[in-house]
C-alpha cells in the first residue's frame, strides 16, 4: 500500500511539469526568395527581432510581449477604463496588441512551424499570421501597424529580448541578395477576469518564448526528433527483452518434463 502511494506521490509531483505552459503555433511555407535591398531604409533599420532556421540559438527568443483586452471583451462590462487593444505606441487594436517579427533565412518550400509559449499563470490568447514582405509593404493597415511597432522598439531601446536574437537583426542588413524572408504578426489578448482593479486596467507583459521549428523532409519538426529517436530505441529494446523473457519462460516450462523424463 505504502509503494501504491508513493507512486501516486511521484507521478503528482511530475504533473505540473506537463500543465504550466501553454502552446499556440501556426505551419507555413518558406516563401520564394525575394530581392532584399541593401540600400536605407532596409529590413535591419526596423529594429525587430530575427528568428532563423539555423541552430537552436537563432530559432528561440525569450521576451516579453505587451498585450491587452480586445474592445468586444465581455471581461471589461465592470471594467469600462480596462485596457482595451491598446499597443504600446498608443494606437488602437481591437483584437489585442501586435507585435512583430522577422522571419528569416527560409528554404523556399520548405514547412516550418512557430510556436508561442507561455505560462498558464499569465491567461493570453495569441494569434499568430506570417506575412510577404511584398504583402505588408502593400497593405495601408499592415505597414502602418509594422511601422508604428518599430517606432515603439525604437523609442523604448529595442524591447525586452532575453536571447540575444534583437542583434540578429545586424545580419539583414548587408549586401543585396536573394533570400526566403516573411514577416510574423502576433496578436496579444489577455484573457482572465479579475476583481483586482489594477490588473484589469493595465495587462503586465506575458513572458514567452517564441520559436521557429523546420520539419524534416516536410513531416516531422525538427524539435521532435529526439523525442522519436526515444521511441525507437525503447521499441527495439523492448522487442529484444519481450524475446529474451519468452525464451526463458519457455525454458522454465519445459523444466518439468525434462526431469520426468530422465527419472
Amino acid at each position: 500500500m505504502k509503494l501504491h502511494l508513493l507512486s501516486l506521490a511521484a507521478i503528482a509531483g511530475l504533473l505540473p511539469t506537463f500543465v504550466n505552459a501553454n502552446t499556440e503555433k501556426t505551419i507555413f511555407l518558406g516563401p520564394p526568395t525575394v530581392n532584399v535591398p541593401s540600400t536605407s531604409p532596409t529590413l535591419g533599420t526596423l529594429g525587430l527581432d530575427v528568428l532563423t532556421p539555423e541552430s537552436s540559438a537563432s530559432s528561440i527568443i525569450r521576451t516579453q510581449l505587451n498585450a491587452s483586452f480586445p474592445r468586444n471583451s465581455p471581461y471589461l462590462a465592470s471594467f469600462p477604463s480596462s485596457s482595451t487593444g491598446t499597443n504600446a505606441d498608443g494606437t488602437d487594436n481591437e483584437r489585442g496588441t501586435t507585435s512583430w517579427f522577422i522571419l528569416d533565412n527560409l528554404v523556399p518550400g520548405q514547412r516550418y512551424e512557430v510556436r508561442v509559449c507561455w505560462a498558464a499563470t499569465q491567461p493570453t490568447a495569441f494569434k499568430l499570421e506570417t506575412f510577404p514582405i511584398d504583402t505588408v509593404f502593400d497593405t495601408p493597415d499592415l505597414i502602418s501597424s509594422l511601422s508604428t511597432y518599430s517606432y515603439a522598439r525604437h523609442a523604448s531601446g529595442g524591447g525586452g529580448s532575453d536571447s540575444g536574437n534583437t542583434a540578429a537583426a545586424a545580419a539583414v542588413v548587408g549586401t543585396e541578395t536573394q533570400r526566403s524572408v516573411l514577416f510574423l504578426r502576433i496578436v496579444a489578448a489577455a484573457d482572465y477576469f479579475t476583481l483586482d482593479k489594477a490588473l484589469m486596467t493595465h495587462v503586465p507583459p506575458v513572458r514567452v518564448d517564441v520559436i521557429l521549428d523546420p520539419f524534416l523532409l516536410n513531416v516531422l519538426p525538427r524539435s521532435l526528433l529526439p523525442i522519436v529517436g526515444y521511441i525507437v530505441v525503447v521499441a527495439i529494446s523492448s522487442w529484444f527483452l519481450a524475446k529474451y523473457i519468452a525464451t526463458t519462460i519457455r525454458f522454465v516450462a519445459l523444466q518439468p518434463e525434462q526431469e520426468k523424463k530422465t527419472l
